[in-house]
């Protein structure tokens, strides 16, 4: 099911996750287990990410150098498959620009197409840490946008080969991300939105945002949208404060505020057992507020770890 469809059907908020493959040679069943644990919560779709490969240059005793892969996450397809399979829950693969071509996307969606995968989550993509900014792959998309398009367009049966004979339309519901504190590389919230409003009119069907700790920034993103009457669902992303750490590392990664309350609330916790309990009560306020104020789906960045988000979603769902 699509879903857009799952948001029209639904008679209260839904609850949906994210999750990421395991590092290569790691094992897929410590994922069935973190996704069984939220199982009870009834999850209407799961997103999968896709991370692009991180690699460094090494010399070799002969003075040339050869690429060595550090960090890879493959598996995204095959995820969505077995979620599907094992649990009968929809899965939403992330499909971004980055590191491929425009043939390489179309081949990812025919796959997806052929498995019964009816929904996407079009992104750019972040730039690898051998990259000093985003590079496009030189045969493929730029922009979100365009990724968008492109899967709008296979929507309408139309290939990178215009010479195909009766190419078979695909169905995808295609998502794509909105971000409530802009992107980073935005110089404006106004500039960003613009962003966002050309994905809506390239196709995209729904809007899931960055995480955010202040609801307001939020209430205020939905607003502008509607103002300039974009009316896909837009769905909060959210995740529990675990750590200390997470106090700087969260805005270093995510370009994100934290509010001065909940900054002052775990700069007083001794350890980061303190700091779950002041994460999930925060977390549990912001999803009250959130299903007051009628967002359609609350949807958690686990990490692939469960037991915060299975705290809230108690208190919650």
């Amino acid at each position: 099911m699509k879903v857009t469809e799952h948001i029209q059907k639904a008679k209260s908020t839904l609850f949906t996750i994210e999750i990421l493959p395991p590092k290569k040679g790691e094992d897929i069943n410590t994922l069935f287990r973190h996704v069984e644990s939220l199982l009870d919560f009834d999850p209407a779709f799961i997103d999968v990410t896709y991370h692009r490969e991180e690699y460094v240059y090494k010399q070799r005793e002969d003075g040339s150098y050869h690429k060595s892969v550090t960090r890879k996450r493959p598996g995204t397809v095959g995820i969505c498959a077995a979620i599907q399979n094992r649990y009968n829950i929809d899965t939403v693969p992330h499909i971004i620009c980055g590191g491929f071509s425009k043939e390489d996307t179309e081949n990812m969606l025919i796959e997806l197409d052929f498995l019964g995968i009816e929904n996407v989550l079009a992104l750019r993509g972040d730039p690898i840490k051998s990259e000093p900014g985003f590079v496009a792959h030189p045969e493929g998309n730029c922009y979100a946008s365009e990724l968008v398009g492109q899967i709008a367009n296979m929507n309408r049966g139309i290939y990178q080969d215009k010479d195909l004979e009766h190419p078979q339309a695909t169905n995808f519901c295609i998502g794509a991300a909105g971000y409530p504190e802009k992107h980073f590389e935005a110089p404006n919230i106004d500039t960003d939105f613009q962003y966002v409003k050309k994905k809506v009119e390239m196709g995209a069907e729904f809007i899931v945002t960055q995480m955010f700790f202040d609801n307001q920034v939020f209430f205020d993103f939905v607003k502008l949208c509607r103002e300039h009457d974009i009316n896909v669902p837009i769905i909060p992303g959210l995740k529990p404060m675990a750590t200390l750490k997470h106090l700087t590392l969260l805005p270093q990664f995510f370009h994100l505020d934290i509010p001065e309350a909940l900054s002052k609330e775990v700069s007083k916790c001794k350890d980061n057992k303190q700091v779950k309990e002041v994460g999930v009560e925060w977390c549990v306020q912001q999803c009250k507020e959130l299903i007051e104020f009628g967002a359609p789906v609350l949807h958690f960045y686990t990490m692939s770890r469960s037991e915060l988000v299975k705290r809230v979603a108690k208190e919650v769902f």
